[in-house]
């Protein structure tokens, strides 16, 4: 592999671009630039300008590509700011099939990464979308839970691994790469400065000593430490050279930047001189230096002591030094003291005991260059690449795993999909019946998720540059629900009451009101459903109220008419009955008095005659005559005088029109058949000869006789 490799070293104070390949089983520099920030746009390693810290980017870019070609993709390393690591490990099964590649090892190490992950997000209470993996160290190797130097081949029943993750805010990262993508630069792959610098000055071999190596920066202080065979711990410090730095501002009166140039002049120079900001000359010299920061020094190294200490829980057994901040005077000498090791246990390192680099001689030699180094070996031997994806036209970066779904992605955007459904209608809360009943709203729908346009699902793969969309569901709405859809449908039933059929409805009653089964329900209603059980709340709902009182009420033409002492009587399907009486569908009941009332009895009541009537003789004998002078209806039908009148009867009655009787009307009364005289007869009316259509009165005598 010839392919160049691009790393950026982002620094508090500078930043550092390399350019490296690899030359058979080491490296080779091809070229490296360094160029200082002009203002203070990061403050203990987290970028505060971004514009600022893309324009160095760019010039330290442009400056390589001149020489290398366009510079596109690029390695780099953050600061161990708001560091989390997570210790996790992944198994596979290997009794039918041995790992044969290094791809296979890749790929279960990047699952034990995942299940770092998800320790993290029980950790967080599920805020681990927060953080973003930037490293990982394999801590073992396992076959049946024996430590092993490599799964290829190896035959057994289960390979384990173990590795520690490191996580940071996505602020941290975020920041990053806005300032990479301002600069027109893609992140190839991401790690930590330890880890980058534990790499090539810790190799695997010498990582049986228990080493802790500190990389001391301007901003931030990062830690590593090795211990039987391992990396067991990263940890850091948010104290290092800005610190110190402040501390010769303040004690000489010096601008920041300008403070930061004398220091380093002193330590590499033993002296400098200096104009402070009232225009006196000053000469500062080592041993001034090292007086004036004195305290500063003491307490960066007590922390950095109590920092070994907790992730350590024992003093190591030796500690290196890296980075610019590690040429501080006296640094070395009060670590070793808080540490209690031997002075010459604590030593600063530089790119010059890099043994993978075949040309040292082309970068300087000491400790500023070992971190950027580091990033651009450990981009190479041991890869930790991300993709980077838009969601809702946001870059989202991943680490890559064999697939990663638009699930993955939404999670780490930190978007939880339960917050894109639609919410649930509000449920509605109803009395029916004295029973509480709650009614819900409708389910609201599921969010819309498109990649690249095109409907997706949380379980698509995505590519890297891929744009996924997640629209929120629209809400459920509260119930649309009638009186039917709850209750169900009540058909009316048919009762035959005084032998007229009658259909009846339950009645519905909504708050109090009397309503229909199509009655819209809202909430806190209370329903109550009426459906007639008994005798008496089929007469009652039908407005009838003769219960069984010592009067009898009917209707002629609308007015009331009682009669008195004629108690009523239930007959239900022809046997006696009460109100109570339960009843069932096609029962007949009749409301009849005790004793029975006819039309003749309220014919008489209204003083009344149905009848008008003449008596006469016919051929001696005594005839009565009738002519209805009173019609009586109950409903369509018309009433004979014996017929029974019922309680609550609705009749009407009218007058006809009366006409005088004449002969022809007694041949109706009497049994004679006219066809069997002949012609031969003729009509006498009071001894007086007359015809069928002479008028006749009471007492007239009439006679038919033959004659022969």
């Amino acid at each position: 592999m010839n392919e160049h490799v691009f790393a950026l070293d982002i620094g508090t104070q500078t930043v550092t671009g390399i350019i490296l390949k690899r030359a058979g089983q080491a490296f080779e520099i091809c070229d490296v630039y360094t160029k200082q920030h002009e203002q203070r746009a990061m403050l203990d390693g987290q970028i505060q300008n971004v514009v600022q810290v893309a324009e160095v980017i760019t010039e330290v870019k442009e400056t390589l590509a001149k020489k290398h070609g366009p510079l596109e993709n690029v390695c780099v390393a953050a600061a161990g700011r708001a560091l989390k690591t997570i210790q996790a490990h992944a198994t596979l099964p290997v009794h039918e099939r041995p790992i044969r590649t290094d791809e296979e090892i890749k790929h279960l190490e990047l699952s034990a990464v995942k299940q770092a992950q998800l320790k993290l997000a029980e950790d967080q209470e599920g805020q681990f979308k927060e953080y973003h993996c930037v490293g990982y160290s394999v801590v073992h190797y396992k076959l049946d839970g024996e430590i092993i130097g490599s799964f290829i081949d190896q035959l057994g029943e289960e390979a384990s691994i173990e590795v520690i993750a490191t996580f940071l805010p996505k602020i941290v990262i975020e920041s990053l790469t806005a300032a990479l993508d301002r600069a027109g630069l893609t992140m190839q792959a991401l790690t930590l400065e330890p880890i980058a610098a534990i790499h090539v000055l810790v190799p695997e071999s010498m990582r049986r000593l228990n080493v802790a190596l500190i990389d001391i920066g301007a901003g931030t202080s990062d830690l590593a430490i090795s211990k039987d065979g391992t990396i067991i711990a990263y940890g850091m410090v948010p104290v290092a050279g800005d610190e110190i730095t402040e501390k010769v501002s303040d004690h000489y009166l010096l601008d920041f930047k300008e403070a930061e140039v004398v220091k380093r002049s002193v330590v590499d120079e033993k002296t400098a001189s200096v104009e402070d900001i009232l225009g006196f000359e000053i000469t500062i010299n080592l041993h001034d230096l090292a007086t004036t920061i004195k305290d500063t020094v003491d307490q960066l190294a007590q922390l950095l002591a109590e920092k070994i200490q907790e992730l350590n829980k024992q003093p190591p057994q030796a500690v290196m030094l890296i980075g610019g901040g590690s040429l501080t005077p006296l640094i070395d000498e009060r670590l070793a003291h808080y540490l209690q090791l031997p002075r010459n246990r604590v030593a600063i390192r530089g790119s010059e005991a890099i043994q993978q680099i075949s040309n040292k001689e082309m970068i300087p030699a000491g400790p500023d260059y070992v971190t950027p180094i580091g990033i651009a070996i450990s981009a190479t031997e041991n890869p930790f690449q991300y993709i980077n994806v838009y969601v809702n036209d946001k870059n989202t970066f991943l680490f890559v795993m064999d697939t990663i779904t638009v699930g993955d992605c939404l999670i780490q955007a930190g978007i939880d999909i339960n917050d894109y459904y639609g919410k649930i209608g509000l449920a509605y809360f109803i009395t029916v019946n004295g029973e509480k009943i709650t009614l819900p709203g409708t389910r609201g729908e599921a969010p819309i998720i498109t990649l690249n346009g095109h409907e997706a699902s949380v379980d698509d793969h995505v590519e890297p540059h891929d744009r996924i969309q997640i629209v929120k569901g629209i809400d459920g709405v509260s119930p649309t629900v009638t009186i039917a859809d709850v209750i169900g449908e009540i058909k009316p039933v048919r009762y035959y009451v005084n032998d007229e059929a009658i259909a009846v409805k339950p009645i519905y009653i909504a708050n109090g009101n009397e309503v229909n089964e199509t009655y819209e329900i809202r909430d806190n209603d209370t329903i109550t459903v009426k459906v007639i059980e008994t005798v008496g709340e089929l007469l009652t709902s039908l407005d009838i109220h003769a219960k069984q009182q010592p009067t009898y009420r009917i209707f002629v033409n609308e007015r009331p008419l009682t009669f008195d002492n004629a108690r009523m009587r239930l007959l239900i399907n022809g046997e006696n009955g009460s109100y109570g009486t339960p009843i069932k569908e096609n029962d007949r009941i009749q409301l009849v008095p005790a004793e029975t009332i006819t039309l003749q009895d309220v014919i008489t009541k209204l003083e009344m005659e149905l009848y008008y009537s003449i008596r006469v003789t016919f051929n001696g004998e005594p005839v009565e005559l009738k002519q209805q002078i009173v019609e009586c209806k109950r409903g369509d039908t018309i009433l004979h005088e014996d017929d029974v009148i019922y309680a609550d009867d609705e009749l009407t009655m009218r007058t006809l029109k009366q006409r005088p009787f004449i002969f022809q009307d007694v041949f109706r009364y009497v049994d004679m058949d006219l066809t069997e005289i002949g012609g031969n007869y003729q009509l006498r009316h009071n001894e007086t000869e007359a015809s069928f259509h002479d008028p006749i009165q009471e007492g007239d005598q009439l006679a038919i006789e033959t004659i022969k």
